[in-house]
């Protein structure tokens, strides 16, 4: 296998009163030219050690106009990386006469019960380049991948429950839940043609699917969630711990989070605050959920005294312990798990290697702020140049209980 250059940096950490998380950060160069950039870098794993990030070009003089899948594959569990491979399935397609679309905001997941590798996300449908205007449909789409051709299979659309009910909802940018019996928990977000045609707020549900190694589809669904908000809540992520569900959901203005009994319906949902009762600053970004040392952890990004000339201050990428009881994170336990360069770090993704180890994959989007977002310059001269990080995170795992007679 060749070996793609990285550069490995491990970063120390103190903290207060919490056991710190070691971190080694890997950089993946990717020759950034100025005129594209690669986004959405995320990874799924297989138990033999073949590692697959994948992620798509952006190109810089547009608004979420995105190209074909590419891939970065590993066969040593990430010590060392192949080159860029362009998937030859995960393409633009034609979706009508004018539009055409390609999956995109992916995740990677291995389902265990099956022994797959799944992809998930959905589509980003355009018109001349540019996305169609709505009402634009939105479409969960997922595959497999194929060991023996090296590739995705051609990407297939999750087939809903009611199609008008469920006209723009898409599994973009989200993490899903594997269950005990190989059933899996698929959040995804948007709205009714209806809400679309009335401008309503977007919602987040939750889907129950069954995957036999070949076939996913649809078994429930859960109520919807939202805020009263433009755009209300997307971009959800789900996690299991000590038995409850808990979701962690995007909005334009603040980050929200949620708990369940059952992953499907969703009772309280509440600002992501800290501990101490005020608000995270994390706004209209995604956050995802990681786990190690026995404790649950969120990884965000917001708003602080530094990073200003970061669009909507998506970088650096926070991680903190997150309480399950009082749904917030602690102050205290706050790292910074990918630091800050220019670039916005706010689309990426987490892998839970096992029970003490988890990573962070984030690609540089060399997107700035207005008035020219494509001056990609104004990134550089941080330090950025499209790099894709992996943060390696390793907890310390939790002391064994001590009994005595």
């Amino acid at each position: 296998m060749k070996k793609y250059g990285v550069l490995i940096m491990c970063i120390s950490l103190l903290c207060s009163t919490h056991a710190v998380p070691e971190i080694t950060l890997q950089q993946i160069k990717t020759n950034f030219k100025g005129d594209f950039c690669y986004v959405h870098a995320r990874a799924g794993m297989v138990p033999d050690g073949t590692v697959i990030i994948t992620t798509q070009p952006l190109i810089l003089k547009g608004t979420d106009v995105f190209y074909g899948l590419e891939m970065l594959k590993s066969r040593d569990g990430g010590k060392t990386w192949g080159s860029f491979e362009k998937s030859k399935t995960m393409i633009r397609r034609k979706y009508d006469a004018e539009r055409e679309y390609v999956i995109s905001d992916s995740t990677p997941f291995y389902h265990k019960k099956s022994g797959k590798l799944l992809i998930t996300g959905h589509s980003a449908v355009y018109l001349k380049n540019r996305l169609a205007p709505p009402p634009r449909p939105r479409h969960t789409l997922w595959s497999i991948f194929d060991f023996a051709s090296g590739d995705w299979e051609v990407p297939r659309q999750l087939e809903m429950p009611d199609n008008e009910l469920f006209f723009s909802y898409g599994a973009g940018c989200t993490q899903i839940l594997e269950l005990p019996d190989g059933d899996l928990l698929i959040p995804v977000y948007g709205a009714s043609l209806d809400d679309v045609k009335s401008k309503r707020p977007g919602n987040t549900r939750v889907l129950k699917c069954s995957f036999d190694g070949k076939e996913l589809k649809v078994k429930s669904f859960g109520a919807p969630l939202s805020v009263n908000v433009p755009r209300g809540l997307g971009e959800p992520s789900i996690a299991e711990f000590n038995g409850k569900y808990f979701l962690a959901l995007r909005n334009d203005e603040k980050g929200y989070v949620a708990s369940s009994d059952d992953g499907l319906n969703y009772k309280i949902i509440k600002e992501l605050c800290f501990d101490d009762g005020k608000l995270s600053g994390n706004y209209n970004t995604q956050m995802h959920w990681l786990k190690g040392g026995g404790k649950l952890y969120l990884v965000y990004t917001r708003k602080d005294a530094k990073n200003g000339h970061v669009f909507r201050h998506r970088a650096p990428l926070y991680m903190a312990e997150f309480d399950p009881e009082k749904l917030c994170i602690i102050r205290s336990s706050e790292i910074i798990a990918v630091p800050e360069r220019g670039a916005r770090l706010g689309n990426f993704g987490c892998l839970q290697v096992n029970d003490n180890e988890a990573w962070i994959i984030a690609a540089e989007w060399m997107q700035t702020t207005a008035p020219d977002p494509s001056d990609y310059t104004r990134c550089m001269k941080y330090g950025s140049d499209n790099s894709i990080w992996i943060a390696k995170i390793r907890f310390t795992p939790e002391p064994a209980a001590s009994h005595s007679l």
